[in-house]
């Protein structure tokens, strides 16, 4: 009649479950071989022992496979790397043809992501490995070393790489002789604008330390011209400071002449506190309650056993005006002005200024306690916000009360703000 025994009918249907169950595991069984081609360009099969995992994460982990996903490393493209890349002779060769090697030749690794090849290749030009150039459809070229170029240029099917001794750079980047950044090249706090010179000679070995171990770097060549302008950029940046004979740069442009072989670099002095040129800390400066922008220029410089810049003097001076610790005579011509016209900017100490300054704004309140007072624009009462919990460390480690007063004026002193202008701020 059809029917079917009821507990077969239930031993049927377990069984139809177990089934369904492991048709997935079969089927995953079933992809097991895995077909690739080898080293030496050769059909290789081999399987794999199927898990949990995905099957491509499986695949990706087997050395057989040679797929790789994350970047090799910079020096892995150079001729002594492992890949062979580079035919006897080469100096260069464009991005384009050692990014699409990898995805043409089978002894090299099957790389997932073309990315990661532009990645090796801007990491290796920012160490300084190699030299990124792209020539301009007008013959000209632009280079990037120990720097990064931009995804316009790393996409461009132009961009070559170029051995460091192949390459002549035609641009040098200022940032690049600040003090510190260049391997080698600072060997002591002064340096002479031929050691710059001769360090882009073109045939400077360096030693850098990469990964805990010492290895050798080829520096590649610039001209006079491209190193003089790098310097002349540099301090007219305030990147460097530039003493040559009399002359003490920085922060403007180097006059014609002054740059030569023995002209001396260094980084640029340290910023003066403003207080540093009131009578009490610099004496010299000041005849009679007056002193010029000139005499302060003279006092500091012999202070400081050096030349000082312009733009250092200038700084100063202008801030202790800003701080009101001093003002302008009567008898004085504008500030700011240049270094010809510093002998005619009368200063004279502010009337009404307060004694006892001792360093930047700082004076003693009493025997015991010490205080600082300054005018301070609104981008500095940021700047004092910003390094409010340094200020509550050094209150905590030295285990000292640490007090703030506000002062607010509003108005010019010659016509009083208005109610409504009051309210508001209020």
């Amino acid at each position: 009649d059809g029917n079917v025994d009821p507990a077969r009918a239930q031993t049927l249907q377990i069984n139809v479950e177990k089934a369904k169950g492991r048709i997935p595991e079969a089927i995953k069984q079933a992809y097991c071989i895995v077909v690739t081609v080898s080293e030496k360009d050769e059909a290789q099969a081999f399987k794999i022992t199927v898990t949990d995992e995905p099957h491509f994460n499986i695949i990706k982990s087997d050395k057989r496979s040679r797929v790789q996903d994350t970047a090799i490393t910079a020096e892995a493209l150079l001729p002594e790397g492992p890949y062979n890349l580079w035919r006897p002779g080469e100096t260069s060769r464009r991005v384009k043809d050692l990014a699409g090697a990898f995805a043409q030749l089978p002894h090299l690794p099957k790389m997932l992501k073309a990315s990661a090849i532009l990645d090796t290749l801007a990491s290796g030009c920012e160490k300084g490995i190699f030299v990124l150039r792209l020539t301009r459809p007008d013959g000209t070229s632009r280079a990037w070393w120990m720097s990064r170029p931009d995804e316009n240029a790393l996409n461009d099917s132009a961009l070559e790489l170029v051995l460091p001794e192949g390459a002549d750079l035609g641009e040098l980047s200022p940032e690049l002789l600040a003090p510190g950044k260049l391997p080698g090249l600072w060997t002591n706090e002064e340096i002479t604008a031929k050691s710059v010179a001769d360090y882009f000679s073109g045939s400077n070995v360096v030693q850098v330390e990469r990964d805990g171990y010492q290895e050798t770097m080829q520096i590649p060549k610039a001209s006079q011209a491209v190193v003089d302008k790098a310097v002349g950029a540099a301090v007219e940046g305030g990147i460097l400071w530039l003493l040559s004979g009399p002359a003490s740069i920085l922060g403007e442009p180097i006059p014609a002449g002054v740059l030569n072989a023995s002209a001396k670099l260094c980084a640029p002095p340290a910023v003066i506190a403003a207080a540093e040129v009131l009578p009490e800390n610099l004496a010299e400066a000041w005849k009679d309650g007056v002193a010029s922008a000139l005499s302060v220029a003279t006092a500091l410089s012999v202070k400081a056993n050096k030349t000082l810049p312009w733009k250092t003097v200038r700084d100063v001076v202008s801030g202790a005006l800003q701080a009101r610790f001093l003002e302008l005579a009567e008898d004085s011509q504008p500030w700011p002005c240049d270094f010809p016209s510093a002998q005619f900017v009368k200063l004279k100490v502010t009337a009404g200024a307060k004694a006892g300054v001792i360093g930047a704004g700082v004076k003693t309140g009493g025997a015991l306690v010490l205080e600082a007072d300054a005018e301070l624009s609104p981008d500095q009462i940021q700047d004092l916000g910003d390094v409010m919990p340094k200020l509550l460390e050094v209150k905590a480690k030295a285990n000292t009360p640490l007090r703030f007063h506000v002062h607010i004026e509003m108005g010019d002193g010659k016509t009083k703000p208005s109610a409504e202008a009051a309210k508001e701020v209020n």
